[in-house]
Parts: C-alpha cells; sequence; structure tokens
C-alpha cells in the first residue's frame, strides 16, 4: 500500500512562546491559590490559638490538690471568672474537659477525645490538635496540669476546644485581599505577554518584508547585522543557500551558453547543406552523386546534433540529486558485458579490439542507478573507441576486492593518452584535447565524473602503458566503488542464484 503523509498543521511561532509563557503562568494560578489558603489558615490560627491557650491555662489554675479526697487525689471548682470566659464568644462554642489523677472525669464535656500523643508533654506544657466533637472540627488546646505533689504520670489533664467559625472567616477575608488583585493582574499580566512578545519578533516581520521585497533574481547575502542574534545562524543558513543558488544558477547560463554554441556548428551544417541541395535543384543540377553528398552531410550534422542532445540529456540526468539518491544493488558485471556487446558492431567497423575481462557468473554488486552507471560506461566506451586508432585495442575490466570492500570498473586504451597538463580539463564540459581530430561533443568524460560523484565513486586517469608502443601511452580510466554485501532478495531480483555469489 502507498504510504501516506498526513498533511501536518502548520504553526504559529508566535502562539508556540505565548502558549509556553502563559502555560506556566496559567499553571502557577492555582497554585499560588492553595499555597496562600494554606498561609491564610496558619495566619488565621496564630492569635486564636494564642487566646486558647491562654484560656486552657487559665482553667488549669483551678484544679487543685484535694486535701479531703484520699492522698495525691485532685479537685477541680470552676470560678466564676473563669465561667465566664468560656461563654464569652458569641461567634464560636468552646468546651472544656478536665480529668484527675487517675484519668477519672472531673468536669466539663464528657465526649471530649483523650489525646493519643504518643510521647506525653512534660506539666504545664501547652499543645494543640486539630479534632473533631459532636461531628463538628474543633480546635483543640490541652496540658498537663502541673500540681505540687503530683508526678508527671498522675498530671490531670485539661482541655479546651473551640470551633472554627472565627478562622475560617478571617481565612476568607486574607484569602479575598490576596486573591482579588490577582484576577486583576492576570489579566493585565496575559496582556503585557502578549505586547512583549509581539514587540519581540518584530524584527522576523522586518526581515520577511525585506525578502519579500526582492527582486526574483538578487541573490546577494542578507545582512546579518539587521537581524536578532538569534535569527543570525538562520540568515547564516539562507545566505549559504543564496550562495549556492547563485553559483548554480550561473554554472547553468554557463552550461546552457556553451550548449547552445556547441548546436550552432551541427545546425548551421544542416541549414548550409540544406541550401546547398535546394540551390543545385534550382540550377537544374539533378546529378545524384551531388545529391546524395549533400543528403550524406545532412545525416552526419542531424546525426552530430542528436548526440550532443543526447549528451546534454545523460547530463540533466547526471545532474539530477533524485534520480542518483534511488539506490540499489545493481551487478556492474552484467552492465559491464552488455555494454560492451553493443559497442561491438561499431568496433568491428573500426577494426578495433573491444574486449572485457572480469569475473564469469559471479556478480560484482554495488548500490548505484543502473541507468546511470550503464550511461557512465557506455561515455567511457564511446571515448575509448574515438580516439583509439584502427589496428588498437580497448579493454573492460571488473575487478573485485577478495575481502569484499570495493569493486574496480577499468577501461584501457591503445590510443595517443591524455598529457598531464590536461588530465584534470577534460572532465571540464565541452573540452576536448589540441591536436585531435576526434568529433565529439565535449561532455563525455564530464558525465563520467558527475555520475562517479553521484555514487561516492573515485575516479583516476593515468597512462595505460607507461612505455609508450607506436598508438601512443593510452588512457587507463580506473573507478572504486563501495561493494555492497549481497542480499539474496536483491540477488533474486537480478536473476542471480544466491548459491553460486562468493568474493571476487
Amino acid at each position: 500500500m502507498p504510504h501516506r503523509r498526513q498533511a501536518r498543521e502548520q504553526r504559529s511561532l508566535f502562539g508556540e512562546i505565548l502558549d509556553w509563557m502563559l502555560a506556566p503562568l496559567l499553571l502557577l494560578w492555582p497554585m499560588s491559590v492553595a499555597l496562600t489558603w494554606l498561609v491564610a489558615q496558619g495566619i488565621a490560627n496564630r492569635p486564636y490559638d494564642r487566646l486558647l491557650g491562654e484560656t486552657t491555662r487559665a482553667v488549669a489554675r483551678q484544679v487543685v490538690v484535694d486535701k479531703v479526697a484520699p492522698a495525691g487525689a485532685a479537685g477541680f471548682t470552676l470560678a466564676p471568672a473563669a465561667a465566664a470566659l468560656l461563654h464569652a464568644d458569641e461567634v464560636d462554642s468552646i468546651f472544656y474537659q478536665v480529668l484527675g489523677t487517675r484519668g477519672e472525669f472531673l468536669s466539663g464535656d464528657r465526649s471530649l477525645p483523650v489525646p493519643t500523643d504518643e510521647a506525653p508533654a512534660a506539666p504545664g506544657e501547652l499543645r494543640f490538635r486539630d479534632d473533631e466533637l459532636h461531628g463538628e472540627p474543633v480546635r483543640v488546646a490541652y496540658l498537663w496540669a502541673d500540681l505540687p505533689g503530683v508526678s508527671a504520670e498522675q498530671a490531670p489533664l485539661v482541655q479546651v476546644a473551640e470551633t472554627l467559625g472565627k478562622r475560617s472567616q478571617l481565612a476568607t477575608e486574607i484569602i479575598k485581599g490576596v486573591m482579588l488583585p490577582q484576577f486583576v493582574i492576570l489579566p493585565v499580566a496575559v496582556l503585557l505577554v502578549w505586547l512583549a512578545l509581539a514587540r519581540g519578533i518584530a524584527p522576523l516581520g522586518e526581515l520577511q518584508h525585506r525578502i519579500r521585497r526582492r527582486a526574483a533574481d538578487d541573490l546577494s547575502p542578507i545582512d546579518e547585522r539587521q537581524a536578532p542574534e538569534e535569527v543570525a545562524p538562520l540568515v547564516r543558513a539562507i545566505n549559504d543557500l543564496l550562495a549556492r543558488l547563485d553559483d548554480s544558477f550561473a554554472s547553468q547560463k554557463r552550461f546552457l551558453a556553451d550548449a547552445a554554441h556547441q548546436l550552432k556548428t551541427p545546425l548551421a551544417g544542416l541549414r548550409m547543406q540544406a541550401e546547398l541541395a535546394q540551390r543545385e535543384i534550382d540550377l537544374g543540377e539533378r546529378e545524384p552523386e551531388a545529391l546524395k553528398r549533400s543528403l550524406q552531410q545532412i545525416a552526419l550534422s542531424s546525426q552530430r546534433a542528436a548526440h550532443m542532445v543526447n549528451q546534454l540529456l545523460a547530463m540533466a540526468r547526471a545532474e539530477d540529486r533524485q534520480l542518483a539518491s534511488s539506490a540499489e544493488p545493481v551487478d556492474l558485471a552484467r552492465l559491464a558485458t552488455e555494454t560492451v556487446r553493443d559497442f561491438v558492431p561499431r568496433a568491428l567497423e573500426h577494426r578495433i579490439d573491444l574486449g572485457y575481462e572480469g569475473p564469469q557468473g559471479r556478480p560484482a554488486i554495488v548500490l548505484g542507478h543502473a541507468l546511470l552507471l550503464r550511461e557512465l560506461i557506455r561515455n567511457l566506451v564511446d571515448n575509448a573507441l574515438q580516439y583509439t586508432p584502427r589496428g588498437g585495442t580497448v579493454t573492460v575490466r571488473v575487478i573485485g576486492d577478495p575481502f569484499g570492500q570495493v569493486v574496480v570498473l577499468q577501461v584501457e586504451d591503445s590510443g595517443p593518452g591524455i598529457p598531464a597538463a590536461e588530465r584534470e580539463l577534460v572532465f571540464q564540459p565541452f573540452y576536448r584535447a589540441l591536436g585531435t581530430n576526434v568529433d565529439g561533443s565535449g561532455l563525455g568524460l564530464t558525465i563520467v565524473r558527475e555520475i562517479a560523484q553521484r555514487h561516492d565513486a573515485s575516479l583516476s586517469l593515468e597512462d595505460a602503458n607507461k612505455a609508450a608502443g607506436a598508438g601512443g601511452p593510452g588512457a587507463l580510466f580506473t573507478l572504486r566503488f563501495q561493494a555492497a554485501p549481497p542480499d539474496k532478495s536483491d540477488l533474486r531480483e537480478l536473476e542471480i542464484d544466491p548459491n553460486e555469489v562468493h568474493p571476487l
């Protein structure tokens, strides 16, 4: 099934930054409310705990040692002033409880829970706890009374409990005083963040307008000093892209100019021969031989133009990065043998010994594009046949690495060779060595180098025969490809038996 890519919704940089700035703010606000509530509870408890503790101490002072009762027993009598203190609050209810030296109930509210402290307090030490009485939450202050002649273990327990009405009211007032201003501050903060962000990304808008106002052919670099520091790496990347585009466009312009110049010659020859044939017909010269010569020249000129166009198309394919990037396993030995077979008639016509040396029945697998690699071998063989004189030899070799690391392709001829000073120039478009009468487009070796670069192959050129013979030192083109480990499924697609594959 074809892979379907879902179009991603375009995101706004402004909205993205605004979200990341407001999200923590809106998340911290409820946390601030919760923390404020806890702080308000603590603030509200502090003064009322102080009053509740004083009340507890006042009640504890009413506990005395009962002289009539058995030794060590405690008695309790609530003075009128202390009783009035317990009933003076109009908002909350106050309860108390007094237990004797043996834990017996002396006075107060029996249902008030006894504290469950793991470590008992020293006599006279005041403590607080939150508890529940009659189904209502209360704040309890308690201590063990310090009486003369009574041990710490037998100290009477005094507790005073108070409901939480006043405390809740005070905490609510504190919350209102703190949170109400925040309801005003929060929208103002959001507005200020929005304005600051809009002001902060304004230089991006200015940069966008400057780029939009540029002419289509203006590939000059953008001034980095007019862009924010954070955007400078992006501007440098754009400038690098503009520089590469400028070089690419300039190269294309030069290539098109050279191609147009090269095409002028065969097209001019076509026109001249056609006009000459027409003139001979108009003058009544209908000799078949003259017309045949004109038609032969027209055919030759059209053949040159067609060859030039084919080379230009091959050059375009070689420069197509997308085509070259679609690599697949290719048997280089099979491509070489097929190409040599295609050129045998031409070699026989020119009495040139064209041969192939390489593994027979064993693949030489490389990762690449078969169409481009075939074009590479064809251009190397075509170049060798053009420059090899009659009676010469052209040999195509495929050499494998015993360790399976590389695959080497060589094309060797016995022609005049290429001087060392011109070996780099022959790979430039439309360059032809001086002193040769070979008719070519000057693009073959350029295409070879371009395809080699697309396949990460190294290309070298040297003399085929150091001791030059009658035909010259010859030329030896060597390309080294990275060998691909043969996968069995890939080999089956190439119609190769996987059991027959072993290192070259």
